[in-house]
């Protein structure tokens, strides 16, 4: 049996050098390291100040702590970044070219690690609940690639957090898939099989030594459901519905992912509280905030996820019904909750939303104007392109109005048209399936732009050169420009 060394967060970061690749544990906020990352942002900064270079290559889940990522990058601490961000620092940093950046599909991350397709993981740091001398690692709130960071890391550093009960670990689900070719069939059935262990088991030599914490996530609750959200929601309800009553989803329904934030807040709070939409699953990539009440009012009967992105109130929930909750959430890798052949088979309902779209359903969920990144494309690539149905929602408008949210041609392109089924605004619903580009383009300008920015649209449309998808090369990105010139898209 091991006993691991107990280290300062100071100690903990000596052990990291410069130009390594480092793994933070974690999926968002929820199970990121706390005080390891921050020690490593002021040791940057003292050896910059000496005259020497010191930066990391930062891999994690998806995002980690906004405090962690702002910090690490006002320190120049991190000189390549993947698969995702969502910190206005570290955004900053990337959009300079301070950080070189990786947006990668959040459900390819782990198979490319082990393939060795980034080079070798020199260190991880790994937030966990508790570490057994035999290396059993019991994870927290966040499993995202950890499992194959300990894997695959040559030093392990854990920040052991006494701030999570122990009993986290009844919704952990393990599993590291194996390699190409042959590979077996991943043995999950239903939202809430089970086919792992709670723990991740590795050698415990690759331990270096455990940093005590006792820290919550740092995860903030989401704004009150404004007005346009609300009537986004209400409009996915409607088609949800009408789905329904047309046979085209089975009546005790499909699992449901939701995407992060308030639109999505909303559209759960909304399906939750009518009475036609059947109690449902969830396989998803988080579980936030409104899903918790969902699930004690019954409506929400399971959730697969990677993460709980939920604020600590909300966590303390869970923590005092755990005897409830134990059952009804399950944490998976991000390789299985993002997994394309489970996503296709469960027969997934997946609700993202974008930044952009054009008049013909290509979608750009990551970049403004098409240069600077916003956060990534995350999962919802993972969960667009094998859905059952694959919805996606925004605004119609953003900045007052000044920006319309739809536009002839995408300043750039996550998800292409052959795989967005539906698009929502507040003004309403167009359903693309079946639809020619022709089609495709009346249905989105006349059911979900707003009203000031239609004209606008259809003139762009009746000018252009006709052709399968009829564009005007001259005059494509003219709304763009306009705004870059006057501050109005008008």
């Amino acid at each position: 049996m091991t006993q691991y060394p107990l280290l300062t967060p100071e100690e903990a970061a000596s052990i990291i050098n410069h130009n390594d690749m480092v793994a933070f544990s974690g999926f968002t906020a929820a199970g990121s390291p706390k005080v390891i990352p921050l020690a490593l942002a002021q040791r940057a900064t003292a050896l910059h100040e000496k005259g020497e270079d010191f930066a990391i290559r930062l891999m994690t889940g998806a995002s980690v702590g906004a405090q962690v990522d702002d910090a690490l990058a006002a320190a120049k601490c991190v000189s390549w970044r993947a698969p995702y961000q969502s910190a206005s620092g570290m955004r900053k940093a990337i959009n300079n070219n301070e950080v070189e950046f990786v947006d990668m599909h959040l459900g390819e991350v782990a198979q490319m690690l082990r393939a060795g397709f980034f080079g070798e993981i020199e260190a991880a740091v790994i937030e966990a609940v508790d570490v057994t001398p035999d290396g059993r690692v019991f994870l927290t709130s966040g499993i995202g690639n950890s499992p194959t960071f300990l894997e695959r890391a040559k030093k392990i550093i854990i920040e052991r957090n006494s701030y999570f009960s122990s009993r986290i670990t009844e919704f952990a689900d393990n599993v590291t898939l194996p390699n190409p070719p042959k590979r077996p069939v991943i043995p999950l059935y239903g939202t809430m099989d089970k086919i792992g262990k709670p723990y991740v088991q590795i050698d415990p030599a690759k331990i270096i030594g455990i940093v005590e914490t006792h820290q919550a996530d740092q995860i903030e609750a989401f704004t009150k459901n404004d007005e346009t959200s609300v009537l986004i929601a209400h409009h996915v309800e409607t088609f949800l519905l009408k789905e329904l009553k047309a046979g085209r989803i089975p009546k005790d329904f499909l699992p449901i992912q939701s995407g992060v934030g308030n639109i999505n807040n909303a559209v759960m709070d909304t399906l939750g509280k009518n009475p036609d939409i059947p109690k449902f699953t969830m396989f998803s990539e988080v579980l936030q905030e409104s899903v918790v009440d969902l699930i004690l009012e019954g409506k929400v009967t399971g959730i697969s996820a990677s993460s709980l992105t939920i604020t600590p109130g909300k966590l303390q929930t869970i923590f005092d019904n755990m005897d409830f909750f134990s059952d009804k959430i399950v944490l998976r890798p991000q390789e299985i909750s993002n997994n394309p052949e489970l996503i296709r088979r469960l027969g997934v309902i997946a609700l993202n939303v974008g930044l952009e779209f054009d008049i013909y359903g290509h979608a750009n969920s990551s970049h403004v104007l098409g240069s600077d990144l916003m956060n990534g494309i995350g999962g919802s690539g993972d969960f667009e392109r094998n859905a059952y149905l694959s919805v996606f929602m925004a605004p119609s408008t953003a900045k007052g109005g000044k920006i319309s949210s739809i536009v002839p041609m995408c300043t750039h392109v996550d998800h292409s048209e052959h795989s967005v089924k539906v698009i929502i605004t507040e003004q309403g619903i167009a359903d693309l399936r079946g639809l020619s580009p022709s089609q495709r383009a009346h249905s989105i300008i006349e059911n979900c732009v707003h009203p000031m920015y239609k004209e606008v649209l259809y003139q762009y449309l009746s000018s252009c050169k006709p052709g399968h998808i009829a564009h005007d090369l001259h005059h494509a990105f003219d709304m763009h420009v306009k705004f870059l010139e006057t501050g109005c898209m008008l």
